[in-house]
């Protein structure tokens, strides 16, 4: 691998402590590559690097970030191969999932150079002092970006991207098991013209002490999170000391809900994507699936043959469908969840076995009559298992659908689009697919409610998180 170390200043270092970490692919669970392990006094220079360069870069008229974002956009668009290779072996994704992935990452850059020149303010009359309202939007200051494991190239360019937009320096600090395809992304940002410090990367094993170091330096103001909801309730405490402006993504526990009058063939369809794009480890993968009693059977075996017919193995491979999870703890957590459903009474139709074989390998599974008490009917799966519930009243449904603490986003499959609506309107979560199994968009406001996070990634709301309004109260 090319590049391993630490990303400081427009440079690369092998860290204060001279430490490094191994990375490994999932597929074999060999050593991808030994990667520097950042510090303290790492943090604290890609910090000074990237207050010196924010200097500059938030002075720049907005074309000029645009230009240079638009230029990220083509050199990453024309590299997707590249980038898609460097993601499947150090998550493990499949070669066509990866490949969406790195153009989903890519698009973040062409959007948000879009979005740099419209960071527009207001002026008007104030109708009781006669004053002017003079409103605008800055840059709010230096970010700390924190990435997980499951997308490692657009989780970062989600971030990045708005944060260069709105004129703000960055510390990303990528997940230990896959930090290879951000530090990877580096030389293309130079080329497209991102300055020296601007950009710093930060790879460590000692992620809670550097991050909670960062949060506490006056510089920082906003702090940008994907990952667990747990992680990120203990970076809000840390937050909370610097009153720091935060953007978390958090965890979810969509359900997915079939209605009697849905199209079957556009309820399965919908349902795969959701459940199995990325192998189910994604925030946004349906969690739950609730189908209505009359379609029960039917939809249960088409899905189960739409499973059935996808190949599992190494995602490097031509036509691999399901690679492996990212690591042992995950494919054992999957695990237990699927035994742990046995036991309390569910119903095995497809898969449910642990290969034995080398790497992190879990089977495309299907689970019935899934109880309420089962662990993965609380908590994220994350993994190609499907559990399957029926229902027979709408308002059961919705009141099952929103008993959890989570809200990211939920599903709903219906042919009658005024029923539908009314059930999207009173589902307790951010987003809603409605006969789509994707919603993620760089042009849509990503995000959700309750303890799935605060704030919006892309659309327009994603660059003012890195922005402070500012009102000026004026005669003239």
């Amino acid at each position: 691998m090319d590049y391993t170390d630490l990303y400081i200043d427009g440079g690369w270092h092998k860290g204060a402590g001279n430490e490094r970490f191994d990375v490994l692919n999932p597929a074999t669970e060999e050593v991808l590559a030994s990667v520097a392990s950042a510090d303290i006094a790492d943090a604290d220079a890609a910090l000074d690097a990237a207050e010196k360069a924010m200097a500059d870069w938030a002075s720049r008229k907005p074309r000029e970030r645009s230009e240079v974002l638009r230029k990220a956009w083509e050199l990453m668009t024309a590299r997707l191969e590249h980038f898609a290779k460097l993601i499947t072996l150090e998550n493990g994704k499949a070669k066509n999932d990866a490949m969406g992935e790195a153009a989903y990452a890519a698009e973040f850059f062409r959007w948000f150079a879009e979005e740099a020149v419209r960071a527009d303010g207001l002026i008007t009359h104030a109708p009781a002092s006669g004053a002017r309202i003079v409103v605008q939007h800055k840059p709010a200051g230096l970010a700390v970006l924190v990435t997980p494991w499951n997308y490692p190239a657009a989780m970062g360019t989600r971030k990045i991207a708005p944060a260069l937009a709105a004129g703000c320096g960055v510390i990303i600090k990528p997940a230990s098991e896959t930090p290879l395809t951000m530090l990877a992304l580096m030389p293309l940002l130079e080329e497209a013209g991102v300055p020296a410090g601007l950009v710093n990367v930060l790879p460590s094993k000692r992620t809670g002490a550097l991050v909670d170091h960062m949060l506490h330096d006056p510089r920082v103001r906003v702090i940008s999170f994907t990952g667990s909801t747990g992680v990120g309730r203990k970076l809000l405490h840390s937050a909370a000391d610097q009153v720091l402006k935060p953007a978390m993504e958090l965890g979810g526990n969509a359900p997915l809900i079939v209605f009697e009058d849905a199209d079957l063939d556009t309820a399965v369809e919908g349902a795969m994507m959701a459940k199995m794009r990325n192998l189910g480890e994604a925030c946004t993968a349906a969690n739950r699936f609730y189908i209505h009693e009359k379609i029960a059977e039917p939809f249960t075996e088409k899905f189960t043959s739409a499973m059935k017919k996808l190949k599992v193995g190494n995602g490097l491979e031509d036509g691999i469908d399901v690679g492996p999870l990212v690591n042992a703890d995950t494919r054992d957590k999957v695990a237990a969840f699927v035994q742990d459903a046995l036991d309390k009474g569910a119903e095995l139709r497809l898969g449910g076995v642990v290969p034995n074989t080398k790497g992190y390998f879990y089977p495309p599974t299907v689970l019935t009559n899934v109880p309420e008490t089962a662990e993965c009917v609380h908590d994220e799966i994350f993994g190609p298992v499907a559990a399957l519930q029926t229902f027979s009243d709408q308002e059961d449904v919705i009141r099952r659908a929103n008993d959890t603490e989570y809200g990211l986003v939920a599903y709903v499959f219906s042919e009658d689009m005024r029923r539908a609506m009314r059930v999207c309107e009173r589902l307790e979560y951010g987003m809603v697919g409605l006969n789509r199994g994707l919603v993620s968009d760089p042009a849509a406001p990503f995000g959700g409610v309750k303890q799935s996070g605060l704030g919006r990634e892309g659309g327009h709301e994603g660059m003012l998180e890195f922005m402070e309004t500012q009102y000026i109260s004026a005669n003239w």
